[in-house]
């Protein structure tokens, strides 16, 4: 299982070890929805299909409502295993719960991204928020915020292309090389998210980022809202 679809959901949840007050706190869903026109990688050889099984009243006079529905792996707000791109490393169904309910750090580079497309975060960057906010904590998922989900569904938009079948000529922002490093090395974080289709940048034809994240068992959190 090298992809789950999920239901990603940010809540404030405290680090002093006190219980939740689920009655005041605010749930905000980041996932694009789930239908004909959510976005997958390029090279998927199919997209969402929904097979509608039954949808009225049964012959015992209730109404009753069933659907099959399959899609690729790579598309909608989902998550990477580390299995993804490292061989033996961790599937979904194997990730630790303690590894996905954690704090969320966000690392705003939209300004840059709107000067350049391509744009690749840099360790200099994180550095940057870091001397202002504090040192990213162990254990936390970073979430870069580009602005590119704001161009959802329109795949030439938010992909730089839209050629089918045709993943070569991609045009989106990510994390770059040297500030991965950073964050899965040194800062030793859980996960990498983007609001955008890739944990690395459109133009990457060797995945670096996906590859060092795999090696140490950090997963990417792709195309939330």
């Amino acid at each position: 299982l090298p992809l789950a679809a999920l239901a990603f959901a940010a809540v404030a949840v405290p680090l002093d070890g006190q219980s939740i007050d689920l009655s005041r706190a605010r749930l905000v869903d980041l996932t694009h929805p789930l239908n004909a026109r959510t976005l997958y990688w390029p090279t998927s050889p199919s997209t969402f299909e929904l097979q509608r099984l039954a949808w009225g009243p049964t012959p015992a006079g209730w109404f009753y409502a069933a659907n099959a529905f399959s899609a690729p792996e790579h598309g909608g707000t989902h998550l990477d295993a580390p299995v993804h791109f490292g061989e033996g490393r961790l599937p979904v169904d194997r990730l630790p719960l303690d590894l996905l309910v954690v704090p969320v750090v966000v690392i705003v580079v939209s300004a840059q991204a709107a000067r350049d497309p391509d744009y690749r975060l840099s360790a200099g960057d994180v550095l940057a928020w870091e001397s202002r906010h504090g040192l990213i904590p162990a254990g936390s998922i970073v979430r870069l915020r580009t602005g590119g989900s704001a161009r959802w569904p329109d795949a030439r938009a938010y992909l730089g292309d839209d050629t089918p079948g045709d993943a070569s000529n991609l045009h989106f922002p990510s994390y770059g090389t040297d500030a991965a490093r950073l964050l899965v090395e040194e800062r030793r974080v859980a996960g990498l998210g983007a609001d955008v289709a890739s944990i690395h940048y459109g133009p990457s034809t060797d995945f670096p980022v996906h590859r060092l994240a795999a090696r140490a068992e950090v997963y990417g959190l792709e195309n939330p809202t």
